[in-house]
């Protein structure tokens, strides 16, 4: 991993860190912040691959400007339209007026809904899976990568340096500036950005596997090499809805501490089966993407929720929302509920997971009323054992 990203003469890095951001897109918590990658490549000619954030517009173009050192660029690259890259497009234009814009036939089309009064008027060339643009001594091959995780997305390759600028696919949450483990935070941001589209990850995986890449270069996080294999591993296995390890994420949802009580004992039961992994989780708070980042990591899943209003207690139903959402199956899921005169949360929980394909359900259901008692433990015991097997 490079901390500045330049990764060699002639391809630069000029993206920005965001270390003010609290909520990236508005909902998932970013406390080491962001970063927004951008890229100058030489040849005889010059591509500038994409934008930053429109907050750090002028940073941006002081960094491009400085790495230029009075030389124009004739090509912006655009990859990818969503704002966090495209929102100095107009910008750029503006301050390079030889520059063309290169980017696939949809993302020209989305041209207007975001840059209402530009003209881009016979600057534009549009691009598909195949063409090469030639900079004179370096060429760049596109792919195309639909939803991955929008539909204009197209990706890159440079054919000399064997690099290949992949838009969002391999990118995490956090600033460059912190320099931290990739995996953790890689994991978080492709199953809650990207995880709904794992089939077209894995045709754009496939159709990558063609080619030999010695860098990835994405739009957040740290250019990648060394060992590929272990990112290319770890989205594959991702895309697939593959369980990364064996172990079971416990979550839970509790008001006054009962369920709360249960949920971690019955952790305890499960490592005193034999069970090595075993992640607890509140959803009331801890990070929801967590919570979904690890329900995807792991090969098992006890949900554990107070009955509320005759329903589910919402920070559990936000908890199963994510995971239709992101396309969550292939997993042994168990339940505990707990109710004060009429639990329902177990049956709600099941109609939920129900509607996710390839989940295989683990009996018996723990019902707890109000708090956990000495009798409750034999069902926990057995779920626990039940679990484990699966394991």
């Amino acid at each position: 991993m490079s901390v500045n990203n330049h990764i060699n003469a002639n391809i630069r890095y000029v993206g920005v860190d965001d270390t003010d951001i609290a909520l990236f897109e508005n909902q998932y918590p970013v406390p080491r912040g962001m970063s927004y990658n951008s890229y100058i490549v030489r040849g005889e000619k010059i591509a500038l691959l994409d934008t930053v954030d429109r907050s750090f517009g002028p940073e941006w173009l002081a960094k491009v400007k400085a790495e230029l050192a009075g030389a124009q660029p004739d090509f912006l690259i655009v990859h990818h339209m969503e704002p966090d890259h495209s929102s100095n497009i107009a910008m750029a234009m503006a301050e390079f007026p030889a520059m063309q814009l290169v980017a696939s036939q949809k993302a020209i089309a989305m041209l207007p809904q975001f840059f209402e009064n530009a003209d881009f008027s016979g600057r534009t060339l549009a691009v598909k899976e195949g063409d090469i643009l030639d900079l004179a001594g370096r060429q760049l091959k596109f792919f195309a990568a639909p939803m991955v995780h929008w539909p204009e997305v197209i990706v890159s390759y440079d054919i000399e340096d064997k690099v290949l600028f992949s838009a969002d696919a391999f990118g995490k949450f956090g600033a460059l500036c912190y320099d931290d483990d990739w995996t953790a935070e890689a994991r978080r941001y492709y199953i809650n950005i990207v995880g709904k589209y794992g089939a077209q990850v894995q045709n754009a995986l496939k159709k990558l596997s063609g080619i030999e890449i010695s860098t990835i270069a994405p739009l957040h996080g740290p250019v990648l090499t060394g060992d590929l294999g272990r990112y290319i591993g770890l989205y594959d296995t991702w895309s697939s809805y593959r369980p990364e390890a064996k172990g079971v994420l416990v979550a839970y949802a509790s008001v006054y501490g009962g369920t709360r009580e249960c949920a971690l004992e019955f952790a305890d039961m499960l490592r005193s089966q034999g069970v090595d992994t075993v992640v607890t989780f509140d959803l009331c708070r801890q990070d929801q993407s967590e919570a979904v980042a690890q329900a995807f990591r792991l090969s098992a899943l006890v949900l554990a929720s107070v009955t509320y209003d005759a329903s589910l207690f919402p920070p559990m139903a936000e908890f199963l929302h994510h995971l239709k959402m992101k396309n969550y199956r292939n997993r042994t899921v168990g339940f505990i509920e707990n109710g004060s005169w009429a639990p329902i949360a177990a049956k709600l929980m099941k109609e939920a997971v129900a509607a996710l394909p390839d989940i295989e359900t683990i009996e018996p259901v723990v019902t707890i009323k109000s708090r956990m008692h000495s009798a409750d433990k034999e069902a926990m015991k057995t779920l626990a054992s039940a679990l484990a097997s699966k394991i």
